[in-house]
C-alpha cells in the first residue's frame, strides 16, 4: 500500500526509505529535509532550548503544523480526509 505525504500529498513508493520520525506522519524525505532547515530558524527565531521540555514541546507543534497534521490553533487535522488535509492554506 502505498502512502502519501502529508505535506505535498505525493505518494511514497513502498520502496523509499524515510526517516523513522517522518514516517509517524507520513512525511515524504524532500518535505522532512525541508523540516529540517526549518527548525533551526525556529529554534533561532524563537531562542529554544533544547533541555526544556516545555520548548521541545513547542518544537513539536510546529512540527506537526509544518508537515500538515496539525492546524496553527492546535486542532489536529484528520489527514485521510482530502477535504481537511490543504497544507498550503489555513483552514
Amino acid at each position: 500500500m502505498a502512502r502519501t505525504c502529508t505535506k505535498c500529498r505525493k505518494e511514497i513508493p513502498d520502496t523509499e526509505e524515510i526517516d523513522p520520525i517522518a514516517a509517524n506522519y507520513p512525511c515524504c524525505n524532500t518535505c522532512w529535509n525541508e523540516w529540517k532547515t526549518y527548525r533551526v530558524m525556529v529554534m533561532n527565531e524563537m531562542k529554544l532550548d533544547m533541555s526544556l521540555a516545555d520548548h521541545r514541546k513547542v518544537l513539536k507543534k510546529y512540527e506537526k503544523v509544518f508537515v500538515g497534521v496539525m492546524t496553527p490553533d492546535g486542532n489536529v487535522v484528520n489527514y485521510a480526509d482530502e477535504n481537511q488535509r490543504k497544507p498550503d492554506k489555513p483552514i
